[in-house]
């Protein structure tokens, strides 16, 4: 998706910062395709290149459509696409959303954002 982005930040001294992903997404089809809703309390799935292992903590910064507020939503790791993916999936991880205000506050905008859209069958990142 040309309108969904990536990528690991990275400090001022150029070291990487391990477990932190910045992702902004623009389009309404490219959150449809990133939300996991059958992940409880929600995740999302992030293209990345970058190893991470089940059940790895990460912090994310998520920008959502227009609004330029960043969110941001710890999680843990609960989906590994790998390169070469079955499928030509998107290599990447799921993130499931933390059972804390932040999660909360992700999955409810999310959600408030699809509206809709989440009773489709059109195909995602990860089902």
């Amino acid at each position: 998706m040309r309108d969904m982005n990536a990528n690991v930040n990275l400090p001022a001294d150029g070291g990487a910062r391990p477990g932190v992903l910045s992702l902004s997404i623009k389009e309404k089809s490219a959150l449809f395709a990133a939300y996991m809703p059958f992940v409880k309390g929600g995740g999302l799935f992030i293209p990345t290149n970058k190893s991470y292992k089940m059940g790895e903590e990460v912090f994310m910064l998520l920008t959502l459509m227009e609004d330029p507020a960043k969110l941001p939503v710890s999680g843990k790791v609960v989906w590994i696409s790998p390169a070469g993916a079955h499928g030509g999936r998107t290599q990447g991880v799921g993130v499931q959303f933390a059972a804390n205000e932040s999660g909360k506050m992700a999955l409810n905008k999310i959600e408030g954002l699809l509206g809709g859209s989440l009773k489709s069958t059109r195909p995602t990142h990860t089902m």
